[in-house]
């Protein structure tokens, strides 16, 4: 469609490419005849939020007749702090999926293009395409990103790469070595976009935030949540960390007012609250391989994980598919997510729950395979 054909028309028409974008669509959260579902189907933290976040977002109720902090100083401060950083280095945004978004929006010309994991995080290619740039998608074997396909779709139009750690839906991740060598395979004008909001859930010793490769380079920003581990996911926090020379622009675009006072407040007090940060992290440590092995012994194919659910594979079996688990599932109240719009038709994506949800799966699946 060109320029003429949209001011001839009868009505506003997107520019091309808008229309052909799929929407992204989040996990279940109700089901039919079930007033209270346990919901497993969007990796939220199923321990809540801190107490002290939840003070503070109480305490915020006054204010609510002001505009916040445009540059979330405060908050600037308390990752600073927390992470050793340096707080000109740091944005912050609707959740990480805006940053993701305003990256697009910086770096990304038509003809652009950008690389992503074949089963990598949907955001990252509807922020792509929304500035008409080519999504290329690598293949991950063993659903794991890998260094040299990685690189095979790289050329003089790429801009981004975008790698989740862990990632999502899979739970597979790499080693500090392994982004590395990515890393060091890049161009210098090629960004390396390292999403971690499963990043506190990995607890091998070779993993690595990449916080620090992030401050000794001008390539590569680091992208977190306060919405998974701290279980701040209804007020949309998330910061990023890159040189100055990635950051200023995208200041320069960055709606004005993208985060709340209560969740400016909520996420600092989040911050300070260790105890319920370690418990979130206890809580998965402790029945993560549980459920993998439980799972497993149903005969049920697992993906290795290091975030806060597990990837299930199911027959091709009719009545016995990952679409059919997911429906036999929901109509006894638990909602997990079939992932086949991530190139993963016969899996299902499952939340660590408490020792009651991760137990009651196990039992309802053993049910669902013996019918």
């Amino acid at each position: 469609m060109t320029a003429s054909d949209r001011a001839a028309s009868p009505r506003p028409l997107p520019k091309p490419g808008i229309l052909d974008i799929a929407a992204y669509v989040g996990g279940k959260s109700k089901v039919e005849g079930i007033a209270h579902p346990v919901k497993l189907s969007s990796n939220e933290n199923v321990l809540g939020c801190s107490d002290k976040a939840k003070a503070a977002y109480r305490d915020a109720v006054d204010r609510l007749h002001i505009y916040p902090d445009g540059k979330s100083n405060a908050l600037r401060a308390a990752v600073a702090d927390r992470y050793g950083l340096e707080p000109e280095r740091l944005t912050f945004g609707d959740g990480s999926d805006e940053i993701f978004a305003l990256l697009c929006q910086v770096y990304l010309e038509p003809g652009d293009n950008i690389v992503q994991g074949e089963h990598g995080f949907a955001a990252y290619a509807i922020g792509a395409r929304a500035c008409q740039a080519e999504v290329r998608f690598a293949k991950e074997p063993k659903r794991r990103i890998d260094v040299e396909e990685t690189i095979k779709c790289v050329d003089e139009r790429t801009r981004l790469v975008f790698v989740a750690n862990p990632a999502n839906p899979t739970g597979t991740w790499l080693t500090g070595e392994e982004i590395r060598e990515l890393h060091a395979a890049l161009p210098p004008s090629v960004i390396l976009v390292l999403d971690g909001a499963y990043a506190e859930f990995a607890t091998d010793p070779r993993f690595e935030d990449g916080l620090a490769l992030a401050r000794e380079t001008q390539n590569v920003i680091v992208t977190r949540t306060f919405s998974k581990i701290h279980g701040l996911a209804a007020l949309r926090v998330g910061w990023g960390y890159a040189d100055f020379g990635i950051i200023d622009p995208i200041e320069r675009i960055r709606p004005p007012f993208n985060t709340s006072i209560p969740g400016q407040d909520a996420a600092i007090a989040a911050l300070a609250d260790r105890e319920f940060e370690a418990a979130s992290v206890a809580l998965v440590e402790q029945w993560r391989p549980w459920l993998a092995q439980q799972l497993g012994g149903l005969g049920l194919t697992v993906t290795p994980s290091a975030a806060n659910f597990v990837l299930v594979d199911f027959p091709t079996t009719p009545g016995k598919t990952a679409l059919d688990a997911e429906a036999f599932l929901a109509s006894k109240g638990y909602l997990v997510r079939a992932v086949a719009n991530y190139g993963l038709p016969e899996s299902i994506r499952i939340t660590i729950g408490r020792e009651e949800h991760n137990r009651a799966v196990v039992d309802l699946l053993a049910q669902f395979l013996a019918r």
